[in-house]
Parts: C-alpha cells; sequence; structure tokens
C-alpha cells in the first residue's frame, strides 16, 4: 500500500514514523538504563542485548519485507551500510550532545572494547560470504547465514560472561559526566521510583512495538522514495534506507549520552551492529529466489570493510581517550565521519 503513495504522501508518512521512532526511542534509553540499574545487568550487556535488540526491530522487519520481495541486494545492502552507518551515529551524537569533550572519554569500559573486537570479527566473516558466495544450502537455507547467526550468539554469551568477571580494567582518571547529564538522570529516577520492575518491563515491550511501527514505516516509504527519484538499489539500501531503519539507534544513543549512560549508548551501537550481521539468516529464510549471498553485489564486501574500519577507530578512540576535538568531536569521531563520507564516495563509483 505505502508503494502506491505519491512521493510528497511519503515523504509525510516518513516523517510521522520518524516522530515516532524519536519518541519511543528516547523512552527505551531510560527503560534499559532502569532495568540495569535495578537488576545489577552490566550497561554494555544491557545496551548490546536489550537496547541493540530493541533497536533492531525495524531492520528486522525491512530486511524480511525487502527479501519477500525480491529486492536482495537492497536487503543485503542494508544490513552492511547499517553497520557503517550507525558508527558515524557515535560521531554525529559526539559533536552535537557533548560539545567539545570526545565521548570516548567518558566510556573506558573493557566490555566495549570486546563488543567491538567481536564485531570485526562478525564483519569480517560477512564480508568473507559476499566474497565467496553461498557454499552449500539446506531445505533453502545456505551455510554463511546460519554461520553468521551462530557467531552473533556466541558473541554475546562471550560478551555476558566478560562483563560479569573482566580480565583488566583501565587506569587513569575516569572523566565525569557534564552535570546536566547527571541531573537528568537523577530527574528520571525519581519520575520512575515508584514504577516497578514488572510494569517497567511492560513500558518497554511497547515503546519496541512503538520503534517497531514507526520503524517499519520510515523504511518502506525510504524504499518507495529512493525508487521514486531513480536511485539505485544498492546505493539506496546502503544510504537512504539504512539511515531510515538507524532512527531508532540515534533517539536511543542520543537519549542515554544525554543522561550520562555512555557505556551502554556506545553498546547500544555495537549491538545493533553485531545483530546487524546476524539478520543476514532471516532475510535468506525469506528470500525464495535462491540464496541472498548470492544475489548481492560483489561491491557490498567493500561496504563490510567501511565498516571494520570505523569500528577499528572507535576503538582505538575508546583504548586511547584523549580529551582533543576537532570542529567540536573528538579526533576518532571526526577520524570516522571522513573515512564513512570517503568510503560512500567510493561505493558510488563501484
Amino acid at each position: 500500500m505505502l508503494n502506491e503513495l505519491s512521493l510528497p504522501l511519503n515523504v509525510v508518512v516518513f516523517a510521522i514514523g520518524a516522530a515516532l521512532v524519536w519518541f519511543a526511542g528516547t523512552k527505551l534509553s531510560q527503560y534499559v538504563d532502569l532495568f540495569a540499574d535495578r537488576t545489577g545487568m552490566g550497561k554494555a550487556f544491557a545496551g548490546a542485548l536489550l537496547l541493540g535488540g530493541a533497536t533492531s526491530l525495524p531492520e528486522l522487519a525491512t530486511t524480511i519485507t525487502a527479501s519477500w520481495s525480491g529486492a536482495a541486494q537492497l536487503a543485503g545492502a542494508n544490513l552492511l551500510g547499517g553497520v557503517v552507518m550507525q558508527i558515524a551515529v557515535l560521531a554525529l551524537i559526539d559533536v552535537a550532545v557533548l560539545r567539545g569533550r570526545p565521548l570516548t572519554l567518558f566510556s573506558p569500559n573493557s566490555s566495549l572494547l570486546m563488543a567491538g573486537v567481536l564485531l570485526i570479527a562478525l564483519v569480517a566473516l560477512a564480508s568473507a560470504a559476499v566474497s565467496a558466495g553461498e557454499l552449500f544450502s539446506f531445505a533453502g537455507i545456505g551455510f554463511w547465514p546460519v554461520a553468521l547467526f551462530l557467531a552473533y550468539v556466541g558473541s554475546i554469551w562471550v560478551i555476558y560472561r566478560y562483563e560479569g568477571d573482566p580480565r583488566w580494567q583501565p587506569r587513569g582518571e575516569i572523566a565525569q559526566p557534564p552535570e546536566s547529564a547527571r541531573d537528568l538522570k537523577d530527574a528520571y529516577q525519581s519520575a520512575y521510583e515508584s514504577v516497578s520492575t514488572k510494569k517497567l518491563i511492560a513500558l518497554f515491550f511497547a515503546a519496541s512495538s512503538v520503534v517497531l511501527v514507526g520503524g517499519f514505516l520510515v523504511a518502506k516509504t525510504g524504499e518507495s522514495i529512493a525508487e521514486q527519484t531513480g536511485i539505485g538499489q544498492s546505493f539506496v539500501g546502503a544510504t537512504l534506507v539504512a539511515l531510515a531503519t538507524s532512527l531508532p539507534e540515534v533517539s536511543t544513543t542520543y537519549s542515554a549520552v544525554r543522561f550520562g549512560a555512555y557505556s551502554m549508548a556506545a553498546a547500544n551501537i555495537l549491538g545493533t551492529n553485531s545483530l546487524e550481521v546476524a539478520l543476514f539468516l532471516p532475510a535468506d529464510m525469506a528470500y525464495r529466489d535462491g540464496a541472498i549471498f548470492d544475489a548481492m553485489n560483489p561491491s557490498d564486501a567493500f561496504l563490510a570493510a567501511i565498516g571494520i574500519v570505523v569500528t577499528g577507530v572507535y576503538l582505538w578512540g575508546i583504548l586511547e581517550r584523549r580529551d582533543k576535538t576537532v570542529f567540536g568531536m573528538g579526533v576518532d569521531s571526526f577520524a570516522v565521519m571522513v573515512v564513512y563520507l570517503g568510503g560512500l564516495a567510493i561505493y558510488w563509483t563501484l
């Protein structure tokens, strides 16, 4: 039905969906942070599993829909392009919210390094799948999607175990969040003090549902807008649709950083990106014209390579924790934006 709307109406529906995503996404960050505090669940693990899973619902809906309709190139490029896009989100949040203090200065968490290293391994495996094509399939499901999904499950288990008993801790002074962040966190903790944990879980699922609906509207109208403007399927998947389905991550990360949950904000992005790779399994199951990796363009492996580079740059920032900025953002965030924009320019020519 959305495909039948005119371009102006698609733009209106896109804006409505984006507003729903933004409102519910900011609530999700608060609910997950409160749940982590009450249960003792690590912020990095909560961000990677709960927040990353909730904000990936639009990607799941878009991926299955695109694959079912035969747009395997769009689905695959959206997943790999989303990895790159969402690391760039951290750079944008850096300059938009902190204004002169690098985000990685406030994230001295070894669990984030573990999550980032595992993400690099997952994306490298996806790149190998794009380059090699499908090896074999059983009951219509290829080897690579199953391997990627199992690798994702294994990575979540490793993060959970590691955060419970980290092998090392960062040394040096830990930067304190700005006063405004502490004030905001105190305010919402007071506001939800009388809310039971059971009700908090119900609110989390309600907000997740709104994110799913809003994200689906944004993704579908974004796809229609792309088709109506005549841009290529792969590039659209890597840019416009990836941006549309990244709105939940933008809103939740923005909200988390505003009230000082820096490790959770970064873990949300890293966890979402890991789940992006795992979504090749439902994409392959929905795509009925063969193996999804056989239908993807070889140039999509370049997207995976850019995802590895920007993730590596962000991990460098967490390790070094330099209190220096360029144009109002951390040096690492500036490097991420340069790689992201330069990589998209090259990808356009492939």
